[in-house]
This record gives C-alpha cells, sequence and structure tokens, in this order.
C-alpha cells in the first residue's frame, strides 16, 4: 500500500502583501486595543523635526556658500598676474611693475579657457567730502574692463550711468553712502604718494565727479572699493606707462589651478599668480568644516530621534504577544513575524522622514521672509552684513543633501527598527499563549 506524500509547506516570499496589512492594522489600531504608542508618536515628530532641520542647515550652508563665491568672482579676478618685487641696491626694494602690460595681456587671453585678461593699477587713497572722509581701494582699469565685471555693472543694483565712467568715478555703494554722496556728486581724492619735490613727497589731491554707484553684494567691497579710468590712474599714483597687475578671468573658476602653469609660462620670469582660492581658501575650508560638523550634530539629534522607534516598538510587541503567538500557530515563520513588526517601525521612519522633507523644503524656500520677520520683530540688527560679509541670508536646495538627509534619517530608523522586530520573531509561541 502506497500512501500519497503531503504536498510541500509553501514558503511566503519576503515582504508579502499580508505582512504589509498586518502592520498597517497593527498601526493604525487604538491605543486600547494596543496599537500605536505616545512613543510612536514622539518618534515621528522628532523625526520630522530632525530631517527638517538637517535640510534646511544643509540649505542655508550650501546657499551661503555660494553666493559667498559668487560675490568673489563676481567683483574679483579668478586670478591675478604680477611681478615679483625687485632689489635694485642694497636695502632698496621696489614694487614689481608691468610694462608691456598690454602686449602680456593680450598673450595671456590666447591662453585656451581665458576669458578675458585686464591691466589694473592699485592703490589706497583717501576720500573726502565736505566733513565726512573714508579709506578707499581704488582699482584703475578701462571702461570696458568695468563693463564687464558682473557684479559691478549689474543696472538693477548700479545707481548712475556706467557708461560715464570715462569722465569720472565709480564707488561701493557703502562708500556713497558714508560720504554722503550719488552720482554727480564731486569727491576729494588724496594720495600720499604724490609729486616728487625738492621737500619730499608731496601729497596728491585731486577732485572726481561720481559717475556710478555699484553694489557687488559684498560689505566689505562696497564700503571700501573705487573704481578710476586706468590712465588717469596711472597719472594719480605715478604709474606712467606701466601697470600693478593684470586681472585674468577663466571659464571655470572652481578649476583655477589648472591655468597655473600656462599663466606662469606666458608671463615670464619674475611672475607670481594669485588665485581666488589663494584668497579666500582659508574661509572656504572652514566653511567646508563648519559644514561637516553641523551634518554630524544634526545627525545625533537625528538618531535620538529614531531611538524612540525602539521604545514605542518594543511596547508594541509586549502589547501584541497574544497575536503573534497566534500568528506563530497558524504558521507564519519568525521572517514573517520580523518583518511585520520591522515595517511597523520602517513606517514609522519613512513617514517622519517624509513629512520632514516637506517641512525642510517649505522652510528653506522662505529663509529670507523667515530671517526678514525675525529682524522685524528684533528691531533689526538679526543679520549683521559687517559680520557676515553678505547682505542677507541665502538658502540653496541641492538634491545631494536632501539625498543625504534622507538617507541617513531612513539608514538610522531601519537599524534601531531590527532590534525588536528580532525580538518580537524569536518569541515562543507556547509561552506567547500560556496564559491566554
Amino acid at each position: 500500500m502506497t500512501t500519497d506524500p503531503s504536498p510541500p509547506r509553501a514558503t511566503p516570499r519576503p515582504f508579502a502583501p499580508f505582512e504589509f496589512m498586518i502592520a498597517w492594522r497593527y498601526l493604525r489600531a487604538r491605543r486600547a486595543e494596543g496599537g500605536v504608542s505616545v512613543m510612536t508618536w514622539i518618534s515621528l515628530i522628532g523625526i520630522a523635526l530632525g530631517v527638517m532641520a538637517l535640510i534646511a542647515t544643509l540649505a542655508v550652508r550650501a546657499g551661503f556658500r555660494a553666493e559667498f563665491v559668487d560675490t568673489i568672482l563676481g567683483a574679483n579676478a579668478h586670478v591675478t598676474v604680477y611681478q615679483q618685487p625687485r632689489q635694485i641696491a642694497e636695502g632698496v626694494v621696489v614694487p614689481g611693475r608691468i610694462a608691456d602690460y598690454d602686449t602680456l595681456a593680450g598673450r595671456i587671453e590666447a591662453i585656451p579657457g581665458v576669458t578675458r585678461a585686464t591691466p589694473v593699477v592699485k592703490g589706497q587713497v583717501m576720500m573726502q567730502s565736505g566733513d565726512r572722509s573714508m579709506v578707499a581701494e581704488v582699482f584703475g582699469l578701462t571702461p570696458e574692463a568695468l563693463a564687464a565685471i558682473p557684479r559691478v555693472a549689474d543696472p538693477a543694483t548700479g545707481i548712475g550711468r556706467i557708461e560715464d565712467f570715462g569722465q569720472g568715478i565709480a564707488i561701493g555703494s557703502g562708500l556713497a553712502r558714508e560720504l554722503g554722496v550719488g552720482p554727480g556728486d564731486t569727491l576729494r581724492v588724496i594720495s600720499p604718494q604724490g609729486a616728487q619735490t625738492p621737500f619730499g613727497t608731496t601729497p596728491r589731491v585731486n577732485a572726481y565727479q561720481v559717475a556710478y554707484v555699484f553694489t557687488a553684494g559684498r560689505y566689505d567691497i562696497d564700503r571700501t572699493r573705487a573704481y578710476m579710468p586706468l590712465s588717469e590712474a596711472q597719472s594719480f599714483f605715478n604709474r606712467e606707462g606701466v601697470a600693478d597687475e593684470i586681472e585674468v578671468f577663466v571659464d571655470d573658476p572652481e578649476r583655477i589651478d589648472r591655468w597655473t602653469p600656462a599663466l606662469l609660462e606666458v608671463a615670464g620670469e619674475g611672475a607670481q599668480v594669485w588665485t581666488w582660492r589663494d584668497s579666500s581658501g582659508a574661509f572656504l575650508r572652514a566653511l567646508d568644516i563648519e559644514d561637516d560638523v553641523m551634518f554630524v550634530i544634526l545627525s545625533v539629534l537625528v538618531l535620538i530621534a529614531a531611538m524612540n522607534i525602539t521604545s514605542g516598538l518594543i511596547m508594541l510587541v509586549k502589547n501584541k504577544t497574544r497575536d503573534i503567538g497566534i500568528l506563530r500557530t497558524m504558521g507564519l515563520t519568525e521572517g514573517s513575524v520580523l518583518r511585520v513588526f520591522f515595517l511597523c517601525g520602517a513606517f514609522t521612519g519613512v513617514i517622519g522622514t517624509l513629512a520632514g522633507v516637506i517641512l525642510g523644503v517649505l522652510l528653506s524656500l522662505n529663509v529670507s521672509t523667515i530671517m526678514a520677520a525675525i529682524n522685524w520683530f528684533s528691531g533689526g540688527g538679526a543679520w549683521d552684513a559687517s559680520v557676515r560679509g553678505i547682505y542677507e541670508l541665502p538658502a540653496q536646495l541641492r538634491a545631494v543633501d536632501l539625498a543625504r538627509a534622507v538617507g541617513l534619517s531612513l539608514t538610522l530608523s531601519f537599524i534601531v527598527t531590527w532590534f525588536p522586530a528580532r525580538r518580537a520573531a524569536r518569541l515562543n509561541p507556547v509561552e506567547a499563549l500560556r496564559y491566554e
């Protein structure tokens, strides 16, 4: 006599629809039925707030860095070529000057990737208007070169006509405000390096009309910088026929080091280069370090919020001990039980993360309005441009920052969920139903 073997027992595939159904039913159950605890709600809200803070912080840091770099590149040369100081006698050193500056600028512009090369004369002066005076740094360049500087030649922020620069000077808005002048007014410009006389060097004093007032977006630039036509600057600073340096602009300033060897080769012996990273690299590196520190600190806050999932899930497992025993006797495997309770915690993490992303994006998009409100309530001074360099708090949402925040939150939520779910899976069904 033969007996038919019983058919093999089918093993449900991982994360089957019924596992999602049971997990969602447990989460929706009322507290009296052993459902979602207060700890679960606390963890969900905590994760949402942590992700919101993380996204908003990363967006503000990215926006601050982007605005800071944009103001540097929009109002300054990407790289400057100059000559080393020369020693003409024992103990006598004279600054390096560039005599054939037009020829050198042409050779530099022929380098692939260089968009513009401009001869510049620089000097420190005292500017006076009535009883007001300010120290300023004067850049002498051609009207065409001034019109090519994005942050300076912006018609949306400039006052006056930049086309009149050849008949006057251009000054920053902060400098104009401190001196109380505008387009059409006259300034006295005083340079200590004036004319040579038998009695020594006498200061040079000239009067210039303000032709244009610009706002570059940087507090230090707007408050200290002025532009003068190149020929006039050469005469005023005793630089007849020479230039102090060549300002060079390239098509990819983020990779400015690529052009250093070619510039040194073209400029010849004694030439030196100074890039925008050399002048601001320390500050940018400090920003990068601060970004990493802020990410770690806020990650700890998200971890603390995610740890509450463990507490809520342990309470849920305790309340569902009888249900676990019944499910196990009905044939549910340890893996299925583990996945059911893992999904309970994962749902909390996913919902909290999604809510945090929405809140973080909304906060980042309205950070300027929020700062304006804070500034109004505090009576002004909440954002000090003299300390931070730029005039407003910007925010820049980047996909990589959103991915970092979401990935961190979900990873931490899934990790802390695993341990109570594993404990539920290992629960002995006999022990679970002993007192039922």
